[in-house]
């Protein structure tokens, strides 16, 4: 590879993120090899360009910077160590790895990474819509070097920003995901206590975004609640998920952090009444269900999946 060659790309994890960033890439030019143990995501992104690969360890081999989009850590573990992604790199290549991890797992795979492979951890944020339209926000940690390399990579997906050594995105990623769940669990609260005292949904929901009471919650997430689905793009098992991982940075503050708790018991909650396959929001429609009260809204919410 040349130094003005383009960076041959490697994609794993064609998911709800995964796949809409993976054809970002390949509408800004980039040579993408892909691979997915579904069939149909995989098919989609060959279609839009990529070679489809038969394995994650032929990706990461023909791949000058891979990139793998998985849902948990042990899938990230299961790819890297267990189907020999990791091994397959070449001296020269980098993995980023834009799962929200553990830290201490993607500083011990980066240890047993070939000589010559360096690697980063960028998770994201921004939603379904945000992958679609290039309007994500990465989290990334790793060496100077590194991050220059894969930034104009990820500047396709969105605003990138350095958050200092190997492991620190995914801290800074949690930190951000704590605070959305927080708003998450309370935001159902809110609207009833309001309902229940006389007050319009529609009024509420207007008071909420134009005052102290503003959160992305409340500007990008409510409109899931209103039309019912509560976003199954992200469900309560990725939230039960990284509030764990959240509980494990915790650990060694030595206080309680009381609103994380309660945010933490409030999806557990709504996942042992309605599973863990169900949107995030649930932890809204438990509070209706409750209460007797109704958070549908006339509107034209259109899911943020499709925007």
């Amino acid at each position: 590879m040349t130094d003005t060659a383009p960076e041959r790309i490697g994609f794993i994890g064609l998911g709800n993120m995964g796949r809409p960033m993976c054809l970002r890439l390949l509408a800004a030019g980039y040579e993408v090899t892909a691979f997915d143990l579904v069939a149909e995501p995989l098919a989609e992104v060959a279609a839009a360009g990529a070679t489809a690969a038969g394995s994650a360890a032929e990706v990461a081999a023909a791949a000058d910077v891979l990139l793998t989009s998985l849902p948990r850590p042990d899938h990230v573990e299961a790819v890297m160590d267990g189907a020999g992604a990791l091994a397959a790199l070449r001296p020269g290549s980098c993995w980023v790895d834009l799962t929200t991890n553990r830290r201490e797992l993607v500083q011990r795979l980066a240890d047993q990474a070939p000589d010559g492979v360096t690697v980063a951890d960028s998770p994201l944020t921004g939603a379904v819509d945000g992958a679609r339209n290039g309007r994500l926000t990465l989290f990334i940690g790793g060496d100077d070097a590194t991050v220059a390399r894969v930034t104009p990579i990820l500047d396709h997906l969105g605003r990138v920003i350095a958050c200092g050594p190997l492991g620190t995105g995914n801290v800074v990623k949690l930190v951000t995901n704590q605070l959305w769940f927080i708003a998450a669990a309370a935001i159902g609260e809110g609207f009833a206590l309001g309902m229940d005292n006389g007050v319009e949904l529609s009024v509420l929901w207007d008071a909420i975004t134009d005052s102290v009471g503003d959160s992305f919650v409340a500007r990008h997430d409510a409109p899931s609640i209103f039309a019912g689905h509560y976003d199954p793009s992200f469900t309560l098992d990725l939230c039960t998920k990284d509030l764990a991982l959240i509980g494990e940075l915790a650990s060694t503050l030595g206080t309680d952090l009381p609103m994380t708790e309660a945010a933490s018991a409030t999806f557990t909650r709504a996942t042992d009444r309605y599973g863990a396959d169900v949107g995030e929001l649930h932890v809204a429609r438990r509070i209706e269900d409750d209460t007797g009260l109704s958070f549908r809204l006339d509107g034209d919410w259109t899911p943020p999946w499709e925007q």
